[in-house]
């Protein structure tokens, strides 16, 4: 480890098991133009049980190990490494995430200005398939590459940098849930007030789930978490009328979502048949939503670490060896 004074960004990944499942993002972070100034936070069940290998950790600023016992949900995971910090700014990485050498730099850089959070660019991380680009276009098109930097009202969940202490004097405890659905964390921080800001010269390139199943239920299951989160202290009646209007969702997503698909296609070679897939993700968030605003989030929260922390679990055979390289 270094011994000098303060990391200027601590970057925080868990794993709900061993190292192995962090070790390909930590490769991207290792490229980091200012990796000397990166504190990494590895949050985990068990540092005994998770096998660290601490040669590919000396390049960093320094690093830590929390331990956390069994990781219920990628929140819980990411508010204990927030506490942990010991940087101004904290970013969250995930283990199907990989950012541009210069991703630190910039982000470091955006927040010298009083912002309370940063998002990058993303970018498609296997986009040779068609439910890939749906999956991508339905989370990701507001911030896709190309994308103009600027003040913004939402930025990309779990890949975005923030103000720690923003994070931990405004929410405390709270923290835990609101960073399982970021949209409604930037929402409350844009109501208060203060800055979002995306930062294009940062760019993740994303790996999406390509099984059906497993791109329909992340959808389905995010759906209802996020429903669930949002309507958490609404009236009997309010959560009525959106479970019921819960139907009309994907003819406004799809409004919403038309002009990034016209804008990917001026930037990407995407596949002839797009849009089934995507009505039909839209389709399963929308049954999830309709279940969370009126059942809650059931086991959504524990359905969702599946698919955020074994990502290669999820795509088909013919796509596992490009993700794996």
């Amino acid at each position: 480890m270094h011994s000098s004074h303060t990391p200027q960004m601590s970057v925080i990944i868990a794993t709900p098991d061993t190292f192995k499942t962090i070790q390909k993002t930590l490769s991207y972070l290792r490229a980091q133009t200012v990796k000397e100034q990166l504190e990494i936070v590895i949050v985990a069940p068990s540092k005994d049980q998770l096998g660290l290998d601490e040669s590919e950790l000396q390049d960093f600023f320094k690093f830590q190990v929390v331990e956390v016992g069994p990781i219920p949900s990628v929140a819980f995971a990411n508010a204990a490494g927030v506490r942990h910090a010991s940087a101004p700014v904290v970013a969250f990485a995930e283990t199907h995430a990989f950012p541009n050498p210069e991703w630190a730099e910039a982000l470091i850089e955006a927040h010298k200005q009083p912002r309370a959070a940063v998002g990058p660019a993303m970018v498609n991380g296997n986009p040779d398939s068609a439910i890939s680009w749906a999956s991508f276009l339905i989370a990701y098109s507001r911030w896709m590459e190309p994308v103009e930097a600027g003040t913004i009202e939402d930025l990309p969940g779990h890949n975005s940098c923030y103000k720690r202490e923003i994070l931990l004097e405004k929410y405390g405890d709270k923290l835990d849930t609101l960073l399982e659905t970021e949209s409604i964390l930037h929402w409350d921080l844009r109501s208060s007030g203060y800055e979002l800001y995306l930062e294009p010269r940062a760019k993740t390139q994303h790996l999406n789930p390509t099984l059906p199943a497993s791109f329909l239920g992340e959808l389905f299951y995010y759906g209802r978490l996020f429903a669930a989160a949002r309507a958490q202290h609404w009236s009997f009646f309010r959560r009525l009328v959106y479970t019921v209007s819960s139907p009309l969702i994907p003819l406004v997503r799809i409004r919403h979502t038309l002009p990034n698909v016209r804008r990917a296609k001026q930037h990407y070679k995407l596949p002839r048949f797009v849009w089934p897939p995507i009505i039909a993700g839209l389709i399963a968030a929308s049954v999830g939503e309709m279940l969370g605003y009126a059942l809650g989030a059931g086991n959504a929260m524990e359905q969702m670490k599946e698919y955020e922390y074994h990502r290669e679990r999820h795509l088909a055979e013919r796509d596992r060896p490009a993700a794996a390289s």
